[in-house]
């Protein structure tokens, strides 16, 4: 449950509480207007109906200039509001605005200082653990995730028909890519140890259960997020990680280990694609999309091509998958 605020002219007073009674809303309160004729209006919204009550107010005061709308968190409430029939409640929806996802996501397409410098770190910590196999170590880098952001900001920008944030997803996920494997690349050539470690080896091989592993995994990362249990995204990073295959792959080429290079770069495209997919899905699933019909229908291409692109990728690396298990029976 959270409030949101509307800060506008007071002129708008009427609009908002109309809204609130439409509504039905738990709450309607407002402030007394200042020097300026703007006054704070704030609602108490239940979950399920935050998207549409913010696209209700978008719409009504789009042509405002002086507006400005706030969603805060809410610790608790009291008295507790009454609770829906099962006929009441509204169908399966998003439970976190599309404003919020936003937000929240946005920031993990931005390619700055702090993610390349977090995409350097977490290079390393994951290229000592795999080395020295030390596991602990690895999913540190695990956790770091830097990767992890801008594929999930790839398939919001697409939900939405973003095109804006689906290329700078695009651009700081090939910069991270191409920074951990030029990184990795100097510790292969320059490493003199084995390279016979169980954990640097476990990246150089893909099966058909790691595609089911990156589908699940993509599933739970989108759905934390729409719902707003963020907590989960920690297992999701350690379990569909993308910085130790490219890290694994960088070391193998370096070293010149060519053939588990190519395994270790095949288990990164499986985890990207995997993710991309299944979090498009969600999206979908949970009703993420633009407010207005023109943007709805942007959206609606974009998803399609990137539902295409996914599905043909995912195709073409199921039997790339496949056929190198197949060889390996025979042989």
């Amino acid at each position: 449950m959270k409030v949101i605020e509307v800060i506008t002219d007071a002129g708008h007073l009427d609009t908002v509480k109309g809204i609130a009674e439409q509504f039905e809303l738990i709450d309607f309160w407002y402030s007394a207007t200042d020097e300026a004729g703007r006054c704070s209006m704030r609602l108490l919204v239940q979950p399920e109906q935050r998207q549409r009550v913010m696209d209700t107010l978008q719409g009504m005061l789009s042509g405002s200039e002086d507006v400005r709308i706030v969603i805060y968190a809410t610790e608790a409430i009291w008295p507790l509001p009454q609770n829906e029939t099962e006929e009441e409640k509204p169908p399966v929806s998003v439970t976190v605005t599309r404003e919020e996802l936003y937000s929240q996501i946005e920031k993990g397409a931005r390619l700055n200082g702090t993610y390349l410098l977090l995409v350097i770190l977490s290079t390393i910590v994951v290229a000592i653990g795999l080395l020295e196999d030390n596991v602990a170590v690895v999913i540190g880098a695990m956790v770091i995730a830097p990767l992890l952001g801008p594929n999930i900001a790839l398939a919001l920008g697409a939900a939405l028909g973003d095109r804006e944030l689906i290329g700078r997803s695009l651009n700081t996920t090939l910069a991270g890519i191409v920074l951990a494997f030029i990184f990795c690349w100097f510790i292969g050539l320059l490493w003199t140890g084995k390279l016979d470690s169980p954990e640097l080896l476990a990246r150089t091989y893909v099966g058909l259960d790691g595609i089911v592993l990156a589908l699940a995994s993509g599933l739970a990362a989108a759905l934390s997020l729409t719902t707003g249990l963020s907590a989960v995204l920690v297992g999701v990073m350690v379990a569909v990680a993308l910085l130790p295959p490219v890290a694994t792959a960088g070391i193998m080429t370096g070293a010149g280990e060519y053939t588990l290079a190519t395994g270790a770069a095949l288990l990164l495209a499986v985890n990207i694609v995997c993710v991309n997919l299944s979090a498009k899905l969600v999206f979908l699933y949970k009703g993420v999309r633009p407010r207005t019909w023109l943007e709805k229908q942007k959206a609606r291409q974009s998803y399609t091509l990137f539902l295409l692109i996914w599905f043909v990728s995912l195709g073409i690396l199921t039997l790339v998958i496949y056929l190198k298990l197949a060889g390996q029976m025979t042989e």
